[in-house]
């Protein structure tokens, strides 16, 4: 495992040799961690790029059953589906006892701490799963037990004293049958239910599973509460089957229909809906980088010198597009976009994947996790194009190296996104720019929004407003 930890380690991560033997002594101790905690232990450090992390080693143990039936290491972590781990490996704070989902679909508790190497630099995250899949299930089980208690209390009342209740005004088909199967009970709704298949009227005496032969393997099952889907008279129930064993006024089991056919129904339709929209932006990414070819093409076989800004502008501002369908598909939501990931992808494209005329340009970043819509998303990512791309060209002309700063934050109904430099400064003498009318028509416009630009003692300040839509939430 230590060679294969160095090789992932050298392939994937800047970790220096120091860090690489500090990791494989840990790893000489993970079996032992895993046997002591009963718990799978798994390593993973931060990719070159810093936007995933991988698992660099693991340890089962054989104190109990594994949580993973199969190797992880070697695979990607990427922060939609392992949060904790990405926050650990850049800030170095633990996270304890946080719920998880696998890739095998189990439900883990989830602990991570960091591993630091010289001067307290994080190096790799600890990290320790135990399965609690079965506790989760068993937990929801007595949830949903007591919940009914109450209400099946006050239905045996009604029912000793020859009274309907709750069970008329419910919409479910609740059938209360005793230790044989047979019907002592049922509800106006279900008396309806059993009418759609047979006319006959007397169903108190007569056996459930005859009018329902799929539900005979719930009845069979011993557990006190069960809670299954249920396909039966071209419809999808959700049954739910309740013990009363323990009670002492009655013996036997209610037995709950709840027709949740048109739930499902529009699931899928949801489901195919997603589907469908993720499809169209992936195909809008692929058009706008077919477009983003061409022009690299196009300025490969020679431009005129005056005419090659205009195609480099309009290179990153098609780029900056696709960028938001980036972050997109790569997120869970179809429709909600990432405003820090959005921001550091179209900065970095900007300033470390450009030529700069050997000028050293530092980028930086600082705010929260905000989720914007998609519809706004492209006009926010055309603006920070528009203000990053001004500092590059313009405020460092006669300086060797200069700094950048994106500073976001949502503050009370609005989001202000600045973007700081520390150039020449911004002089409103400066004749007019095609960017900067770009971002005054979009801001206003397109986000409802306020734009400013000012100089400042450390260089220029530029600031953009826009409201908050409904539904957006802070991570």
């Amino acid at each position: 495992m230590k060679n294969i930890l160095e090789e992932l380690c050298f392939l994937h991560t800047n970790l220096s040799k120091e860090d690489v033997l500090l990791l494989q002594e840990l790893v000489g101790n993970l079996t032992l961690i895993a046997d002591l905690n009963k718990a799978n232990i798994f390593i993973d450090c931060l990719t070159k790029e810093g936007k995933h992390a991988i698992v660099v080693a693991e340890a089962a143990p054989t104190t109990t059953k594994p949580v993973y039936k199969k190797s992880v290491i070697g695979k990607f972590a990427y922060e939609a589906f392992e949060p904790s781990v990405l926050y650990t490996l850049r800030t170095g704070k633990a996270m304890f006892q946080n719920r998880a989902f696998t890739q095998e679909g189990k439900t883990v508790d989830q602990s991570v701490v960091p591993i630091n190497g010289a001067n307290d630099r994080v190096i790799g995250a600890l990290i320790m799963e135990k399965d609690i899949s079965e506790q989760i299930q068993h937990q929801r089980k007595m949830e949903a037990l007591s919940e009914a208690t109450e209400t099946l209390s006050e239905i045996l009342i009604g029912m000793t004293e020859n009274r309907p209740i709750i069970p008329e005004m419910i919409e479910e088909s609740l059938f209360f049958i005793d230790q044989d199967g047979e019907i002592l009970y049922c509800n106006p709704s279900a008396i309806n239910l059993i009418q759609e298949m047979d006319e006959n009227d007397r169903l108190i005496g007569r056996s459930l599973v005859s009018y329902f032969p799929r539900i005979q393997a719930i009845l069979n099952e011993p557990e006190e509460l069960i809670i299954q889907e249920v396909e039966m008279l071209n419809k999808i129930f959700q049954v739910k089957k309740i013990k009363l064993d323990h009670f002492d006024k009655a013996n036997g089991m209610f037995v709950i229909f709840k027709n949740i056919t048109e739930l499902r129904v529009k699931e899928r339709e949801l489901n195919v809906k997603s589907v469908a929209i993720r499809e169209i932006h992936h195909r809008v990414k692929n058009n706008l980088q077919t477009v983003a070819s061409l022009l690299r093409l196009q300025m490969r076989r020679g431009l005129p010198e005056e005419s090659k800004v205009h195609f480099v502008e309009s290179l990153n501002r098609i780029t900056s597009i696709a960028s938001v369908y980036e972050v997109i598909l790569s997120n869970s939501s179809v429709d909600d976009v990432d405003i820090y990931q959005l921001l550091e992808k179209i900065g970095n494209m900007l300033v470390w994947e450009s030529e700069h005329e050997n000028k050293r340009i530092m980028i930086s970043y600082s705010g929260p996790h905000l989720q914007i819509k998609s519809t706004k998303a492209v006009s926010v990512a055309l603006v920070v194009n528009e203000l990053i791309q001004n500092c590059v060209k313009h405020a460092f002309k006669a300086m060797n190296e200069g700094k950048i700063v994106v500073l976001f934050e949502q503050k009370g109904n609005d989001i202000e996104v600045q973007v700081i430099d520390n150039g020449e400064g911004y002089s409103p003498k400066s004749k007019p720019s095609l960017g900067l009318d770009i971002v005054r028509m979009l801001v206003e416009h397109d986000l409802s929004g306020h734009f400013s630009i000012e100089r400042t003692n450390q260089g220029t300040l530029a600031t953009v407003t826009f409201p908050v839509e409904r539904g957006m939430d802070q991570i």
